[in-house]
């Protein structure tokens, strides 16, 4: 099956780093729009339904089915995984069991984790290269949602490596670093677009493949330096479509229908070669890339992202008094000479109101003069029956002599 989601992931990319702004970051738009969907079954028609349905830019059941499809069916080189979490109390009935059925089959369900939980969560679904949360557990989180994906891959052709100054007179780079990546003569694509929303664009396309057929193709857009860059990034997005098939993008020009020379872009030479071109016109492309790196987080809550409405179909479906919610995105990327490797956690809290301000007196307790111990023991069932030592005092003592504490305990392990 395949599934028909770069209309509504594009737009919903768009919306995502609109969000973030100009700064280097790295993001997955893919991450957060799956756990939207996966919340998508759950909503009622009501204006927050329709709200998450205007942020997945698809009708709910379509989103929810993608969503199904894609979590079963795991790529071989993208990591993916889903989790909800709940408190023991409060949970729904009927409704909340349908929904949860309704679930991706390998989307993780159970009591909601402390932080180190979260974290474990974190670090196991995206093989380490993410190692916390992006949210932080309290008391009043009554439940959390999470996707995690992650891909760590090499390219096919790794790259050659070039001199810096191949970025060209008018780069800073070319200034700040010494060496650069050149795409290989055999094995990445490149190209020349005209005809974008923002004029001509550069393409170089790395990609990367397992055994069974399967992979994943890393695509690097770049426009003139003046245009915006959630500009380009739209611009990248419209032209990873065919990237899968190897297909050169839409508009690609050739390089005899472009003028020798220079620009910000590209400098096109031209030589005698011996060449088999069927009409004696040869054309060759050569990409200089940095490398590159990014660590982000970014903050979901933004009503167009789709997490205030999502919150309110969980709540309803879970049946929990929930007042607020938090929404967050962490992501990792690095691109280099012979691979690319990425991951993304994305959460989202449903939390209980703040209680009311008002007075608190603290004790400190001083067990400064003789007193008594009793060591209990606990006996609690899975079932949240109590076994027979449950209640019963096990050890119990008078403390009149206290010593020192020594003084390997004295700083924190």
């Amino acid at each position: 099956m395949t599934t028909d989601l770069h209309g509504p992931l594009s737009a919903y990319a768009a919306r995502l780093h609109a969000t973030i702004g100009d700064r280097h970051h790295v993001a997955s738009p893919l991450g957060a729009w799956l756990l939207l969907a996966v919340c998508a079954a759950a909503a009622d028609s009501d204006p927050a339904a329709e709200d998450l349905a205007n942020a997945l830019g698809t009708d709910l059941a379509t989103a929810a089915e993608v969503a199904r499809t894609l979590l079963d069916a795991p790529h071989p080189l993208v990591a993916s995984a889903t989790a909800l979490w709940h408190r023991r109390s409060g949970q729904g009935g009927d409704r909340s069991t349908g929904w949860r059925a309704a679930l991706p089959t390998t989307t993780d369900v159970g009591v909601l984790p402390d932080q180190a939980g979260l974290d474990a969560w974190a670090r196991e679904h995206t093989r380490g290269l993410i190692d916390t949360f992006p949210l932080k557990v309290s008391p009043e989180v009554v439940f959390a949602l999470a996707s995690a994906l992650a891909t760590q891959i090499s390219w096919a052709t790794p790259f050659d490596v070039a001199d810096a100054r191949a970025f060209g007179a008018g780069s800073v780079w070319a200034r700040g670093l010494r060496r650069a990546l050149r795409s290989p003569s055999h094995g990445h694509r490149c190209a020349i677009v005209s005809d974008t929303p923002v004029g001509d664009v550069i393409v170089h396309a790395a990609p990367a493949q397992a055994d069974d057929g399967a992979g994943l193709v890393v695509l690097s857009v770049a426009a003139a330096p003046q245009v915006p860059p959630a500009e380009v990034l739209a611009v990248a997005y419209d032209l990873s479509v065919g990237a899968a098939d190897g297909a050169q993008p839409a508009g690609s020009r050739s390089l005899f229908d472009l003028p020798l020379g220079e620009t910000p872009l590209w400098t096109l030479s031209e030589e005698r070669v011996r060449t088999r071109a069927r009409d004696g016109r040869e054309e060759r492309h050569h990409a200089t890339l940095p490398c590159w790196s990014a660590r982000s987080e970014h903050d979901l809550t933004a009503p167009a992202l789709g997490f205030p409405a999502a919150t309110v179909a969980v709540a309803k479906a879970l049946s929990q008094p929930v007042l607020g919610f938090e929404a967050r995105q962490a992501a990792m990327a690095r691109y280099g000479r012979y691979g690319f490797e990425a991951a993304a956690v994305t959460g989202m809290f449903g939390v209980v109101s703040l209680p009311p301000e008002g007075v608190a007196r603290t004790a400190e307790l001083r067990f400064g003069h003789p007193y008594a111990v009793v060591a209990v023991a606990t006996d609690t069932r899975a079932d949240r029956t109590t076994g027979p030592w449950h209640g019963v005092p096990v050890f119990s003592a008078w403390v009149a002599e206290p010593e020192d504490l020594p003084e390997a305990d004295a700083s924190d392990r």
